[in-house]
């Protein structure tokens, strides 16, 4: 089999003290490791520095969704407790979901979270995720109970208590919708995007509701079994045609998170173009994958044999340089995950 297909050649050894359990602050004092892909060049630098590595007219695209409290607590009617992460909405109602413990569900199954809202289970999935109805006091719009009865998600891999749940949302999360933060946004501060402006960047606002099913292990050893979920994105036509401009004018599109990457690269067309759009994406991008927009990428460090490792892989375009990139961030003690530092990729 070919060596870009298996799993395993996306390994590297994290050590867990390097994995971040507590955001720095201020945001942008994280730090930043750039590589240059034609130069090969490495520098180790902070965050705020990337002030000096864009230019007048390149577009920083940002994906401006916001992290619902996605994670609920509820019991069944023999008391016992069910924890449900929600993944996707299907319609007002419906939402996928991910529950624990999912044996203990079956179809037609009530879970209880307070006197006013309660869900039935309608139908179980796949990786232990199944499709719930929630009914609840019509007088509050569900988003009001949300949050009464749920809290942020962080990821499992962090252990410590978040102090400020707005830690856990980019600057300019706007649209709620997604299980978790699209997390390369989280180092921009408002006065370092102001800075960009002023420096004469632009910048362009995409959406792209992260589903659990972005973090879920490619536990195939052929990836290309590995499905991927569907998330929602939306490009507007104001942005689509800000973003065909600036390509047309030979300027540079910088992609904030492998998020804003999935949009750009599920919405342009074979001729590089981008289109307005309101749809699903699976898109998964793994070596070796023609970027048909995107031009630098800033990035988080991301799991061992993940599909966001697999991604900037094929960004990178060598993968033995991105593991010697990684090897390289764990020996300067970089941290990593979601309140981790970044990389810059040019």
């Amino acid at each position: 089999m070919q060596r870009e297909l298996l799993r395993s050649t996306y390994h590297y050894d994290l050590p867990e003290e390097l994995i971040a359990q507590t955001p720095i602050e201020p945001r942008d004092s994280s730090r930043l490791l750039c590589y240059n892909r034609k130069t090969k060049m490495v520098k180790d630098l902070h965050f705020y520095d990337i002030y000096n590595f864009l230019n007048k007219g390149d577009v920083l695209v940002i994906n401006n969704t916001r992290v619902l409290p996605a994670r609920l607590y509820g019991y069944k009617h023999t008391g016992a407790k069910i924890e449900i992460l929600l993944q996707k909405r299907i319609d007002l109602t419906h939402w996928e979901v991910i529950a624990k413990p999912f044996k203990r569900l079956d179809e037609g199954t009530e879970i209880v979270f307070n006197e006013n809202i309660f869900a039935v289970v309608v139908s179980k999935e796949t990786y232990g995720s199944c499709v719930i109805e929630f009914k609840y006091d019509l007088n509050k719009t569900f988003e009001e109970h949300l949050m009464e009865i749920g809290t942020v998600p962080l990821p499992p891999y962090i252990k410590e208590k978040l102090k400020d749940p707005e830690r856990y949302q980019t600057v300019y999360a706007k649209v709620e919708g997604s299980s978790a933060a699209p997390t390369a946004g989280l180092h921009f501060t408002k006065e370092l995007l102001k800075k960009l402006q002023d420096k004469g960047v632009e910048i362009c606002e995409v959406l792209l509701h992260v589903g659990l099913g972005t973090f879920r292990p490619v536990k195939e050893d052929n990836i290309l079994e590995h499905k991927m979920h569907s998330e929602y994105i939306e490009v507007t036509e104001e942005v689509a045609k800000k973003l065909n401009k600036a390509k047309a004018e030979g300027r540079r599109v910088i992609a904030v998170g492998t998020t804003s990457v999935r949009v750009l690269e599920s919405a342009s067309d074979n001729n590089g173009m981008i289109k307005s759009v309101k749809k699903e994406t699976d898109i998964f991008i793994y070596p070796p994958y023609k970027f048909k927009f995107v031009d630098a990428l800033i990035t988080n460090f991301h799991l061992p044999e993940s599909t966001l490792i697999m991604l900037v892989s094929a960004f990178i375009g060598d993968i033995d340089k991105t593991l010697e990139l990684y090897r390289h961030a764990v020996n300067e003690k970089y941290r990593f995950f979601s309140f981790g530092d970044a990389m810059f990729i040019e």
